[in-house]
């Protein structure tokens, strides 16, 4: 079993070491709660689980802490896929719900499972998830300071489990301030993929994300007999190239843990049960 989760970026000019040690003492605390999930659940189980822990820390861009659009509304998308069943959910531009990625798992049982906008939302009230609108509107001015002065990334999951399943899961409120409507990666296969050899979540700007196609880049050349670490690098040259700013975790089918980030410093914590690795 292995686990590695993450919270975008850190910025060493724009953030405070109040806030370094919050996002470790987080990711920590997070790592350690999924891989003692992970023991009796699912890796597609598991993912779901970090990602929404991490979705209710206003310390990351997704959730409660997502940033806002340039009409002042938040608008965030989510990603769930399972190696197991190789399908892929997901909801682009969700507004007023708390946990997007969980609308996303209960897209996996339908036969539409990318929703967008409105029509994500209302799946949403039709299959319970409250509205969350009173307490986003509440917290808006506070999560404006933070972005102009801290700065924000996406946040995701990548899960070995017990019985050799892959899975991944990506959530984020966006770049901030941008067009609204603006589409990221994290509810594409280019930001998150999952496969029976290799799993991957990412984060960074979500157009240079898209235009690498990183996430299913990576897995595909690890499916075709790549190291996870040779598949990185050469995904990596090639975000370098279109001068792409990203960084991306992943675990493979033999349970190799690798991550890497164009520009420092992306957030992350990994564990197996016995070494715990964080971003410094």
């Amino acid at each position: 079993m292995k686990l590695i989760i993450h919270g975008g970026f850190f910025s060493e000019s724009s953030q405070s070491d109040e806030t370094k040690f919050a996002k470790q003492k987080s990711l920590k605390n997070i790592a350690e709660k999924s891989f003692e999930f992970l023991k009796n659940h699912s890796a597609s189980e598991t993912v779901v689980f970090a990602v929404s822990l991490l979705e209710d820390d206003p310390l990351f861009n997704a959730g409660i802490g997502s940033q806002i659009q340039r009409d002042g509304k938040i608008r965030m998308s989510a990603s769930l896929m399972d190696s197991a069943t190789q399908k892929f959910s997901g909801v682009i531009n969700i507004q007023n719900v708390k946990n997007p990625v969980l609308v996303a798992k209960a897209l996996m049982n339908e036969d539409d499972r990318v929703l967008g906008d409105t029509g994500a939302k209302q799946y949403a009230e039709q299959h319970g998830f409250e509205d969350f609108s009173t307490e986003i509107s509440q917290r808006r001015s506070e999560y404006e300071a933070k972005v102009k002065s801290e700065g924000k990334g996406t946040v995701g999951c990548v899960a070995l489990d017990k019985d050799g399943r892959l899975a991944a899961a990506t959530s984020t409120g966006g770049k901030g301030f941008e067009l609204p409507g603006r589409i990221s990666d994290s509810a594409t296969v280019a930001g998150n993929f999952a496969n029976s050899y290799c799993a991957v979540s990412c984060t960074g700007v979500g157009e240079d994300i898209v235009s690498n196609g990183t996430a299913v880049k990576i897995a595909t050349r690890v499916t075709d007999g790549l190291s996870i670490q040779h598949a990185f690098q050469k995904t990596f040259i090639e975000l370098k190239e279109i001068d792409g700013f990203a960084g991306a975790i992943a675990i493979d089918h033999l349970g190799n843990i690798h991550h890497q980030e164009s520009h420092p410093t992306m957030v992350f914590a990994s564990y197996d049960g016995n070494e715990f690795r964080i971003f410094d």
